[in-house]
Formats: structure tokens, sequence, C-alpha cells
């Protein structure tokens, strides 16, 4: 849906753009422009602390005030006193919130969640979700969530089930 892939069939549509008509660099530009990533493992860069883990997309869109907007989410997302620890001095709660904060940072239309809380403590991973939540009404972000949690999966106002690549269930939660 973000353009990683091309689908082996149909078309995708991405912030008015049809992605699938498009070269590489140009839907990495559109995902650069549009799109948010929260990923099961993280992803952060382990040799970037966590304010400059959070400050590199902003970087890459060029953006104004980057230290300050990148301080603001850290803070939001409780880190102000982790800014300079690197992710392997992080838990995994805090690296999940470094995400977080990389991913809402540059107010992305749509933020695809690959299993964000696959690699949390039911604890931590409630707290994770929350925040997820919290950001995401806060951004007005379109939120794409895969996930196999249950619990996760009814906080989502869309339901879409699938089995092997085919949609089982489709339905509007309230």
């Amino acid at each position: 849906m973000a353009g990683l892939d091309l689908p082996s069939k149909g078309k995708i549509t991405l912030a008015g753009e049809m992605i699938t008509d498009l070269s590489e660099d140009q839907r990495s530009y559109v995902r650069l422009m549009h799109v948010g990533f929260v990923f099961q493992s993280f992803q952060l860069m382990p040799n970037l602390t966590a304010l400059e883990n959070v400050m590199l997309p902003l970087e890459l869109k060029d953006a104004s005030d980057i230290e300050t907007k990148s301080r603001k989410i850290l803070d939001r997302v409780g880190l102000s006193s982790r800014l300079q620890h690197y992710p392997k001095q992080l838990s995994g709660g805090e690296q999940q919130r470094v995400a977080l904060a990389r991913a809402f940072v540059t107010e992305p239309t749509v933020l695809f969640a690959d299993e964000p809380t696959g690699n949390l403590d039911s604890k931590t991973g409630v707290r994770v979700a929350d925040l997820l939540f919290e950001l995401n009404s806060e951004k007005n972000t379109t939120l794409i969530l895969v996930t196999h949690e249950k619990a996760l999966a009814s906080r989502c106002k869309t339901l879409i089930s699938l089995d092997a690549g085919t949609i089982v269930n489709n339905e509007t939660l309230s």
C-alpha cells in the first residue's frame, strides 16, 4: 500500500498520486512527503541518538525547526530525558516510543503500523498502543494498522480480516 513493492495486479493511489505508475524514486518522494512507518522491530538507526533518529526524516524533507519539532514530539512521548541515548541504551518500549515520535514528527497523511506492539510485553504494549492512538487522533492521520492482536484491532474504526491474502471480513466498528 505504501509502494515499497508494486502489486501483482491493480493500482494504488496514495495522497492523490497513482503510485503504481511512478518510478521508485518518485514513489520514495511520495512516501517522504506523506507517509510514516512504525515497525514491530523499531528500525531505529543504531548509531544515532533518540533525538537524531527523530530528526532524520525532517532533515530528509528539508524541514525548518528540525530540532525543536523533534524535541517537542519526544517530550510528548515521554522521552525528553532520553534524547542523547542510543537505541541499545533504551528499553523496547522506549525504542518503540522513539519510533512513534519519528513516524509522527513529519505529520504524515498516512501512518503504516506493522505489529507495533509485537515485540513488547503486554503492559508496555498497552501503553504504546494508547500513545499510538492518541497521536493518531491529535495529528488527524489515517492509520493503517496490521496486527494479530484482537484487542488492538478492535480499537480501529474499520476492521479488515485477511486469510492467505483474501479478505474474509470487512466491517465498520463503533
